[in-house]
């Protein structure tokens, strides 16, 4: 960290697209910890060991940015920022940590000359938690916000008779939203239509106007194919169309709204991990899973 703490931006600097941050007084911690609360994605890079002469110490961290400047903190400067810089680019970028090695007695860093010292950096990236939007009010959406919370989503409740009360973990619950103008999902987030029929057929038409790539419509086989057979009608192409999950879930005999919300959830999740949905047991349950990879980069 910086021995003042203070940023190394400027008031004025700005985040890619973004509004001034942070404020002066700011520490690394401090800023982190606002940047979730807004969503904003960066790296956060942590000095884990050094050696012979290093400007920085053990536990020094500083934050980047998705563009790879420094937002707050200090990890050791011109020695070997650009390196860790573009470190955090990547982690940003792929979603994987890296731990980098920096040799600062290598001239090619462009130092000028060398500074006898070699450290050690865990770089990880802080992203945005993805958003789950629910649309509807009852059971099956009160359960699929609970799960869906659980399972690391930020919840948007939209739905004009949803009752904030009962949507505790909720980031948002939007009831003045008649038209579904705010309905914007990102390609990242994904979406769950649970209307009980009002409606649907609209959201959906917006939904598959937007960036989002899984859409669960929660309807009978029937309904389904009435909404279906509407979006193609009003000029939805087939491409778009697979992006629906109809009716959506995986098949666990579900009966009651609890179990219905669990399989649209089971499926959420199957999705964003890039699993199969295939019985463990008939998939090598049992055999050992490597861990996950952490990348490692020298400068040498």
């Amino acid at each position: 960290m910086h021995p003042s703490g203070a940023s190394l931006l400027s008031p004025g600097a700005r985040m890619a697209n973004e509004p001034d941050i942070p404020i002066p007084s700011e520490d690394v911690l401090t800023t982190a910890a606002r940047l979730i609360g807004d969503r904003r994605p960066f790296a956060l890079a942590t000095v884990i060991d050094t050696r012979g002469s290093t400007s920085a110490r053990n536990g020094a961290k500083a934050i980047f940015a998705g563009d790879g400047s420094i937002v707050t903190g200090w990890v050791g400067g011109g020695c070997a920022e650009s390196t860790i810089a573009h470190a955090a680019i990547e982690c940003i970028e792929s979603g994987a940590p890296q731990v980098v090695d920096v040799d600062l007695d290598d001239e090619v860093l462009g130092a000028g000359m060398p500074c006898g010292g070699a450290m050690r950096v865990f770089v990880e990236p802080v992203l945005p938690r993805p958003r789950l939007w629910i649309l509807g009010h009852g059971r099956v959406a009160e359960c699929l916000c609970l799960l869906g919370d659980l399972m690391g989503f930020d919840i948007v409740i939209d739905d004009p008779m949803a009752a904030p009360a009962r949507f505790p973990a909720a980031r948002q619950v939007l009831t003045d939203d008649t038209l579904y103008a705010a309905l914007s999902p990102a390609a990242s987030d994904f979406v769950v239509v649970a209307t009980q029929h009002r409606g649907d057929h609209q959201s959906m038409q917006r939904l598959l106007a937007s960036d989002v790539r899984h859409v669960a419509l929660i309807a009978s086989r029937k309904r389904t194919g009435l909404v279906l057979d509407y979006l193609r009608e009003q000029g939805i192409d087939d491409k778009r169309l697979a992006l629906v999950r109809a009716p959506a879930g995986l098949d666990l005999g579900a009966a009651t709204p609890e179990e219905i919300a669990l399989s649209v959830i089971s499926e959420i999740v199957m999705v964003r991990r890039g699993g199969s949905g295939a019985i463990r047991s008939q998939a090598g349950a049992g055999t050992p899973q490597p861990a996950p990879a952490i990348k490692i980069v020298r400068t040498q």
